[in-house]
């Protein structure tokens, strides 16, 4: 005898494509403005795009000329930002997950954490004119806006570490521990290799933010204009966010292609490092076992 599908089961289906279609519609609509942005800065701004374009420094009172400069100096704050923060950040994440006892302090602790993700980015940048400018001795350098994007972001890296650390079943550890592992041992071989991927999501968050900040780096060590490289991290450097606020706003003549060249560049190098992320990201969560 074949079942036949009651009046209650029609109506649930129907909402239930009813709701299917309307996510289906939320999500294209978050889509969207990305790919307006996306279609405007390429008829706008690939008129800008070329050898030269990415290869040499700005001429002509930045109204000629290329980015090559404010590139560089953007990978070096970028890199230098993940050296500290990422470090420091998986750290405060393993002891606040595995070693930390809930009491008042901890709770403290991570209320302070989230506090600090909710920061305005210009008063990261004072801080960081009085702690690493002024208080350590850096000067307008790339290290003290790298450190300065550093602490800034490095509230996101603690979350999504921790969060991903709390995801690994507690049975893995208990089967460690049984087996004589310390806890050290336990987290190094088994609970860091099944939290990679969130750790991943951090760092991907952090360079999509720390690529296109301008207020924290402006005050602490990027410069209006540069026609040469940095050599060491106490100079100061362009940086592309810098350069195209400085060309859209602050020199005259500049023509109209150029801040739009400079724009898809910047959104490009985002768009790049996040799908890199993503992609290693994904074939980790593959390799998973449970």
């Amino acid at each position: 005898m074949t079942f036949e599908a009651t009046e209650l089961n029609i109506r649930n289906k129907k909402m239930e494509k009813l709701f299917r279609i309307l996510f289906l519609m939320m999500t294209l609509l978050l889509i969207l403005p990305v790919l307006i942005i996306i279609c405007l800065l390429l008829a706008e701004g690939h008129e800008a795009l070329s050898v030269d374009f990415f290869l040499t420094a700005p001429q002509n009172g930045m109204t000629a000329g290329g980015i090559f400069p404010a590139l560089v100096g953007t990978l070096w704050l970028v890199a230098i930002a993940l050296l500290v923060s990422v470090p420091l950040g998986v750290a405060a994440a393993l002891y606040l997950s595995e070693y930390a006892p809930d009491n008042w302090l901890t709770r403290i602790i991570n209320l302070a954490i989230v506090n600090l993700a909710g920061v305005p980015s210009i008063v990261h940048a004072l801080f960081g004119v009085g702690a690493f400018v002024l208080f350590f001795g850096f000067g307008t350098s790339i290290l003290a806006a790298s450190f300065t994007l550093a602490i800034m972001t490095l509230p996101v890296v603690i979350v999504s570490t921790r969060e991903s650390l709390q995801a690994v079943p507690l049975a893995f550890r208990e089967a460690c521990w049984n087996m004589g592992a310390t806890r050290w041992q336990t987290i190094r071989h088994v609970v860091l290799p099944n939290s990679i991927s969130g750790i991943l999501t951090g760092i991907i968050l952090e360079v999509s933010r720390s690529v296109g900040e301008t207020a924290p780096i402006m005050f602490t060590g990027a410069a209006f204009f540069l026609p040469f490289l940095p050599q060491s991290v106490f100079d100061q450097t362009m940086a592309l966010s810098l350069h195209l606020f400085v060309i859209s706003t602050q020199v005259p003549g500049v023509p109209e292609h150029l801040p739009f060249g400079v724009a898809l560049v910047l959104i490009g190098i985002v768009l790049l490092l996040n799908s890199i992320s993503i992609a290693f990201r994904m074939y980790l969560r593959g390799k998973k076992k449970w």
